[in-house]
């Protein structure tokens, strides 16, 4: 069984179009962090040389007894703190630092001078130290300034998850979307089109919209015009014939009652008239058939069946077994159930009579599951390939290799399919252990029709 997201071309779009916006949005996330990265430290050394520039200005013209207030101010208002630096200060190297001091040191080293010292820790105590010289002259006069982490950390690993995980829903939101845009086109011609194999006529598909697909709807809107128009014409074909076919054979059956000529023969031409009448008749039942049936009543598939059955069991050429629930109820046309259900019981008279008798024994069954009425009509005889199932519907199709010669229009059970499609009915075929053909046809029951 193939997985849900691999049978529906909606997920598979879905999928494949949000993997690459993923994919590409995650490459541009990745570029803007990489390469951007040594503008960012450029940017922020040049902001920490400013402070370190305009603090040691400030220290240098102000009164020494007034140092100290501005370094209380710094800290109050800037956040910036001053110590002395002493040699006996431990200093952590720069290995221990994050991405971004590391890129910022170079930079600030070369705007204030090789001697400068950066470090992520000074005796213990984290932040962004910086060492300057207060006055070029002295060179015992180093002090160290101390920002906050916070500065110049850039950007936190749970910020980048966050963002990525947002880029990632905001993806997977637009490949939604794609994918719908691109599917909802298939999906409706899909839809028109298992309209079309149970035989209904499907609304026309809009004609608008990118080219591709309006030409594909264009395409498939002619293509339903053209087939419901090649059905009408041969319907009309059909019974037309049919019609003017009926006259001459009558004429010719009252014709030959008249003749002198021996009984047998007369038996034998009355005979294939009687076949032919039969034929012409399938003919105008196949062309009377509307493409889709309407349900007309409420009728009893239990009698009907007691009915049609009860004269057969008294032929010499059937032998029925019936086991028929009562009560049993659908919404169709009895005429056309009568007709379906006769033609299934003469297709299995001609076909399949039981090898080595010249009897059709037949097993009728009527039996209700929890929606629907179940006809199962099987025979005893030699059986019809299931690769040739299919093909045995198609109408003026007849199995004479499969089921033994005889004579016949080929339109019984594509009348039968006609029949049960029309009012919301499933027809089905297999092969009977043993030998012989089970038609089966499903109803759904007079309560349960949507």
């Amino acid at each position: 069984m193939v997985p849900w997201w691999k049978s529906s071309l909606f997920w598979r779009t879905f999928f494949i179009v949000g993997v690459l916006l993923a994919i590409s949005m995650g490459f541009w996330i990745a570029s803007f962090h990489w390469l951007d990265k040594d503008n960012r430290a450029q940017a922020a050394s040049e902001q920490i040389a400013s402070v370190v520039t305009i603090t040691r200005a400030a220290l240098v013209h102000s009164e020494p007894s007034s140092r100290q207030e501005l370094i209380y101010e710094l800290v109050k208002k800037e956040g910036i703190r001053i110590y002395p630096k002493e040699p006996s200060d431990t200093i952590e190297s720069l290995d221990s630092a994050s991405d971004m001091v590391q890129g910022i040191a170079p930079y600030l080293q070369q705007k204030l001078g090789e001697g400068t010292v950066v470090s992520p820790k000074v005796n213990g105590r984290p932040g962004f130290w910086v060492s300057f010289r207060l006055q070029e002259d002295y060179a015992d006069d180093v002090y160290w300034l101390r920002l906050d982490n916070g500065r110049f950390a850039g950007i936190s690993g749970w910020r980048w998850l966050g963002w990525s995980g947002l880029v990632l829903v905001l993806s997977l939101v637009g490949a939604g979307f794609i994918s719908m845009f691109l599917n909802q086109p298939l999906a409706r011609l899909s839809q028109a089109a298992r309209l079309m194999a149970v035989g209904k006529s499907p609304e026309p598909l809009p004609e608008g919209g990118i080219s591709e697909i309006r030409e594909v709807n264009q395409s498939f809107n002619q293509m339903v015009k053209d087939l419901a128009r090649v059905e009408t014409d041969r319907a009309e074909i059909l019974a037309g014939i049919s019609h003017d076919l009926r006259t001459p054979l009558s004429r010719m059956i009252l014709d030959i009652e008249m003749l002198d000529i021996p009984e047998a023969s007369r038996q034998d031409m009355q005979s294939d008239l009687a076949q032919m009448n039969d034929i012409v008749g399938q003919f105008m039942d196949y062309a009377k058939l509307d493409a889709e049936v309407k349900a007309v009543s409420e009728v009893d598939l239990s009698g009907l069946l007691a009915d049609i059955l009860s004269p057969l069991k008294t032929k010499p050429d059937f032998v029925i077994q019936d086991k028929v629930q009562e009560n049993v109820s659908i919404l169709a046309g009895e005429v056309e159930l009568r007709r379906m259900i006769s033609n299934i019981l003469t297709n299995a008279a001609r076909y399949g009579k039981t090898p080595g008798k010249e009897v059709a024994e037949v097993d009728v069954s009527l039996t209700v599951t929890a929606k629907e009425a179940v006809l199962e009509i099987a025979d005893h005889g030699v059986g019809v390939p299931e690769a040739s199932f299919e093909r045995m519907l198609r109408p003026f199709t007849r199995m004479d290799n499969a089921r033994g010669q005889a004579n016949g229009s080929g339109l019984g059970l594509a009348i039968v399919s006609r029949i049960a499609k029309g009012f919301k009915g499933r027809l089905s075929l297999k092969n009977r252990e043993g030998g012989g053909l089970v038609v089966t046809v499903s109803f759904p029951l007079a309560g349960n029709l949507a």
